[in-house]
């Protein structure tokens, strides 16, 4: 069967699912957490003062009928950011970001729009409505906090090309993390919206998904256009990414979706690439990005803006800690396989990459210990190191805290955490994960895991090309490489075209051979990244 023709017999049968389906509506209370470490300190501080307007990223932002005081972070960051990094946004980006901000005070929760649109959800009956009504686009977190912020940026960009509201599910393990972003109307999906107490319950949002309808056969043609569902899911994430789910980077798809009232998507991946290489989206998308590499930044730095509790811990340790600092290098850890926590080879193989880029001096070993006296024009660099072990900085800080480096400079290193193992739906986890992208993101030099998103958010947010360490065991004498851009990795992208054979191998499309913009990932082969083709990379 042609993926093509499973795609059309896809859409016509889900009308069909959908007109019996029974929408069961069950209200989720709130949830009473013990008071955390962060807690304590967020009910303590003071903010500081807002002082004198701070223009946000070239008109990013509209600062006007924001309240400054409520979030510190939209104002306060460009102070923290090195100069020169600033990429300017188009002016149709900027343009359309204006528009989409009414379109979702006409549209955002509990307006006359929005209720009206959730009613459908119920009734099933689409008689009503037309394309000039409102459309909503649900964001529903999957798995740790780089991939959810690299799948939300990638979310927010589709809701721009199909003209859609931006919900966001934040769930308990991410309240209270970010500011709203958007002007006079919250994204945050309200706690009764009829479906969201059904998003975690696997069989139903599978049996109302493209692709697990499509991959297990549950569904039948039986006519050429049918009409459209009130609401459908979208699996974009590994682990369930099969032939069906590619259905979504189709133009004809696109062109079904696109009367569906209510799409919630699920993904952990950075899928914005996509949008450049779907023919509906194209040329948008490069009008709105014509400096591909930038879109990840932009994007980001408009949705993402730290709440004031969490601004404060970032503030507080970048000035308690890094400020002083005549150079911040970032150093991101991330194991995928434990039996590497105890063995000193990826430190090794870390110090390798830092000294072979020239990141750190080496030791001197001809002296015997470090001075306790040291001039006063002594150049210092702050080592920041995230990690969910702190064997990597009990390591080498204590290399070079017993002998004086070869060029006298002063190394210090920095944790903020080490939390022994990754953890979901725990919001203090997520506030530490976040203060630490954030700091990261802060640093002049950058260094960060193969196949890590919390890296490439960093990455992304500093603008700073980083080095990938190679994975765990690869040695010491190609122990990194840097990185094409700045932008993250799109670690599955479609590899088949849209009316080939599902199970045929030679149907297989290498998309980075045909977009000059596309190269794949110096840390994921099959993976691509979006590249600025006029730059010496």
């Amino acid at each position: 069967m042609e993926k093509g023709q499973g795609c059309r017999r896809f859409l016509s049968a889900m009308a069909i699912c959908f007109i019996a389906l029974p929408i069961l509506v069950i209200l989720i209370p709130g949830i009473h957490q013990k008071a955390s470490t962060f807690d304590v300190i967020g009910r303590l501080y003071k903010p500081h003062p807002v002082g004198e307007r701070v223009q946000n990223l070239h008109g990013l932002s509209s600062d006007l009928g924001f309240d400054e005081k409520s979030c510190l972070s939209r104002l306060q960051s460009r102070r923290y950011r090195k100069s020169g990094t600033q990429r300017k946004p188009s002016a149709y980006l900027l343009s359309k970001l204006r528009i989409y901000e009414a379109l979702h005070r006409h549209c955002g929760p509990y307006t006359e729009s929005y209720n009206r649109t959730v009613q459908l959800i119920g009734s099933g009956d689409l008689s009503t409505f037309s394309s000039t009504n409102c459309k909503y686009l649900v964001w529903h977190p999957v798995h740790g906090i780089g991939n959810r912020i690299v799948s939300l940026a990638s979310t927010f960009l589709y809701a721009l090309l199909t003209d859609r509201v931006l919900l966001v599910d934040l769930g308990e393990d991410m309240t209270g993390l970010f500011c709203e972003p958007f002007r006079g109307s919250s994204w945050v999906m309200p706690r009764e919206f009829p479906l969201k107490s059904l998003f975690r319950r696997n069989a139903f949002r599978f049996a109302h998904s493209v692709g697990s309808a499509l991959k297990n056969g549950t569904l039948k043609v039986t006519e050429d256009s049918p009409e459209a569902p009130p609401f459908l899911f979208l699996n974009l994430y590994k682990g369930i990414y099969a032939d069906a789910d590619y259905c979504f980077y189709c133009d004809e798809s696109q062109s079904f979706l696109s009367r569906v009232p209510w799409l919630i998507m699920l993904s952990d991946q950075y899928f914005m690439p996509s949008f450049f290489l779907i023919p509906s989206f194209k040329q948008e998308a490069s009008k709105l990005f014509p400096e591909k590499e930038a879109v990840f930044f932009h994007l980001v730095h408009y949705l993402v803006h730290p709440s004031n509790r969490v601004w404060e811990l970032i503030t507080r340790f970048y000035d308690a800690n890094l400020a002083s600092a005549n150079e911040r290098i970032g150093l991101q850890v991330r194991l995928f396989k434990a039996q590497f926590r105890t063995s000193t080879v990826f430190t090794d193989q870390i110090l390798a990459c830092l000294l072979n880029q020239n990141l750190l001096p080496k030791i001197d070993n001809r002296s015997q210990e470090l001075s306790s006296s040291a001039p006063r024009n002594q150049t210092t660099k702050a080592v920041l190191i995230t990690s969910l072990y702190p064997q990597f900085y009990q390591n080498l800080s204590t290399m070079y805290s017993n002998k004086p480096t070869a060029s006298g400079e002063v190394i210090r290193f920095y944790q903020p955490s080490h939390e022994e193992k990754q953890k979901f739906g725990d919001s203090e986890h997520n506030m530490k994960a976040l203060v630490e992208i954030y700091l990261l993101s802060l640093c002049d030099k950058l260094v960060i895991s193969s196949k890590s998103t919390f890296g490439y958010v960093a990455q992304g947010l500093g603008d700073t090309r980083a080095w990938i360490l190679r994975r765990p065991g690869h040695g010491t004498n190609d122990p990194c490489v840097r990185d094409l851009s700045t932008d993250p990795c799109f670690h599955y992208p479609p590899y088949r075209t849209c009316n080939a054979a599902g199970n045929n191998n030679s149907s297989y499309v290498d998309v980075a051979e045909h977009v000059s913009y596309l190269k794949h990932c110096e840390d994921q082969n099959r993976g691509v990244k979006l590249v600025d083709v006029h730059e010496e990379l």
